[in-house]
């Protein structure tokens, strides 16, 4: 209908949150934003890696594209990727890593001296930028806290050494994976699930033991007082059919009724240290409104070509 407004105003409920995962509902929205969220979190949120290496000496085992490798999928912390430069787009440097908008230098020296082995790793990377470095992967509850391992680059033996020097920069994840913040990202569809109470009660202790079985999660479970099947957990439903395929088996169709609710979604979202699980999802929402506002700019551009033909490509410059 011309003229109708279809604006909607979503809502989000944090459930969960910790420093690498939340847990929060999507509400009041369709799926097309949810996997706009989704896809936004994991592959154009900027970090900051690793992604020239100069190798100065080494006599490892690995190879210095190896060492290269590895040394890019070491997650720094991004706390400030979202206010840094791409290094292409700066203006202040030619890209060789000594700009302060662009790019964080890092340098590695490690030499084993003696008969055990030495393990170098993202500790050993020294960084000219205190808000950007390795993350620290030291379990809080950890049996050794006082042992920050990080995480191992190579392994050295007697008389092999390692110098190199590293240059981070700015990137997202579409670019490579390297960039991505995100562990993993998911949604469900909430699930609403009814119980036909009546039908229920037509069945005997044992199909009623028999139907909670049928589900491979922990949905539904019996009341030790009622004896009466109550639902537990509805977000353990995996959208599996097997207790509807279990009705139909024990000739009650219809027992239980399960439905998607296509406006409310369960978000889990799990970062890999980079930056923090909360700041991913508002770095995202901040994006994702960036790209809103560049579409809704172009189709005003659009209608100004319509209105005022070659007048208003020439007013653009074009």
């Amino acid at each position: 209908m011309e003229g109708a407004s279809y604006q909607r105003f979503p809502k989000i409920k944090i459930r969960e949150l910790k420093d690498d995962y939340a847990k929060f509902e999507l509400r009041d929205t369709d799926a097309s934003v949810a996997n706009a969220l989704r896809r936004v979190m994991i592959a154009e949120v900027p970090t900051i890696a690793i992604d020239l290496v100069e190798i100065e000496v080494n006599s490892s085992v690995l190879n210095d594209e190896f060492i290269a490798h590895r040394l890019g999928l070491i997650p720094l912390t991004s706390e400030r990727a979202m206010s840094m430069r791409f290094s292409r787009d700066c203006d202040a440097c030619d890209g060789d890593g000594q700009c302060e908008f662009c790019s964080v230098e890092f340098h590695l020296r490690a030499k084993c001296m003696s008969d055990q082995t030495l393990d170098v790793t993202s500790n050993d990377l020294y960084s000219s930028d205190h808000t950007v470095v390795p993350v620290n992967f030291t379990d809080s509850a950890g049996y050794d806290s006082s042992e920050q391992r990080g995480v191992i680059i190579v392994k050295l033996r007697r008389g092999q050494e390692l110098r190199l020097r590293a240059i981070a920069r700015k990137g997202i994840g579409k670019d490579h994976a390297k960039w991505s913040p995100a562990a993993t990202v998911t949604f469900m569809y909430e699930p609403e699930i009814h119980i036909n109470e009546d039908m229920m009660d037509t069945l005997s202790l044992e199909e009623k033991q028999s139907f909670v079985e049928s589900s491979p999660t922990r949905v539904f479970d019996i009341d030790p007082n009622t004896q009466q099947v109550v639902v537990v957990d509805p977000e353990a439903y995996t959208y599996d059919d097997e207790v509807l395929k279990k009705a139909e088996a024990m000739g009650k169709p219809g027992l239980v009724e399960i439905y998607a609710k296509e406006d409310s979604f369960i978000f889990t979202v799990e970062s890999t240290g980079a930056i923090k699980a909360s700041q991913m999802v508002l770095n995202a929402i901040e994006i994702l409104k960036q790209k809103l506002d560049a579409v809704r700019l172009s189709e005003d551009t659009v209608e100004a070509d319509d209105q005022f033909g070659e007048l208003g490509a020439h007013m653009r410059g074009g």
